[in-house]
């Protein structure tokens, strides 16, 4: 049963999943108040989009995911309800404009560099939404998409600036540990090409990627040189 409650995601600890919880607190309750002296005076209209819940969980708690940077969360968001009230407006039949609005979200998501998976249930929204959502039309990519959009994305970037996480993430070599040059660490084309043999779509950026892997050759080289001193296994400063 231990196994079940292991961190899927690598690098995540508890710390960082309850630092994530209180960011989610505070980015929702604000975009909920902030979005609410705007929503009230338009009557019907939501007051914050349930995909906002998904969004951030994305900036909170991977804010180093390429899927939770500032413009996925906007461009996606806002591009996605375009596309589903364009989709609700020409295709009658509910069932075929859901499934048109979500592929067609992901297209020009994956287009315009800017996929945000949370904003698949946006394009969906615009054409399940209810009346509320079919009558506000393209206003309802404005309020409360963009506002809600901008509003979490404007407390991540506060949030992380004390949370000891980039966020807009910047890939930032390790201060104070110079990498071990070594014949065996990959170039940058053995990265290139090494992607191009798994032909899946990961969930971390090129940038982090490359960093990682010239940590992994630093704490071998240093693995090795104890191995040949006779030290003892141990972790490096």
């Amino acid at each position: 049963m231990r196994a079940f409650f292991v961190p899927i995601l690598a690098g995540g600890s508890l710390g960082d999943r309850l630092l994530a919880c209180l960011g989610a607190l505070i980015g929702i309750a604000l975009t909920s108040a902030i979005s609410a002296s705007f929503v009230h005076p338009h009557g019907s209209v939501l007051l914050i989009a349930a995909p906002m819940g998904a969004a951030a969980v994305l900036v909170f708690a991977v804010p180093a995911s390429p899927l939770a940077q500032p413009w996925p969360v906007i461009g996606g968001n806002v591009l996605s309800a375009l596309v589903g009230i364009v989709v609700a407006r020409l295709v009658p039949v509910p069932e075929f404009a859901a499934a048109i609005a979500v592929a067609g979200a992901i297209l020009v998501m994956s287009l315009t560099r800017s996929l945000h998976p949370p904003a698949g249930a946006v394009a969906l929204t615009a054409v399940v939404g209810g009346p509320a959502v079919l009558q506000a039309g393209f206003a309802f990519a404005v309020v409360p998409i963009a506002l809600n959009a901008i509003i979490l994305t404007a407390c991540g970037i506060l949030f992380h600036r004390f949370s000891g996480h980039s966020y807009p993430h910047r890939a930032i070599p390790v201060s104070g540990k110079p990498l071990i040059p070594d014949e065996a660490t990959p170039h940058p084309e053995d990265l290139d090409n090494a992607l191009a043999d798994l032909g899946e779509t990961l969930d971390v950026s090129r940038e982090d990627l490359d960093l990682l892997f010239g940590r992994v050759a630093y704490h071998a080289a240093h693995r090795r040189t104890r191995s040949i001193s006779g030290d003892p296994p141990g972790g490096v400063a």
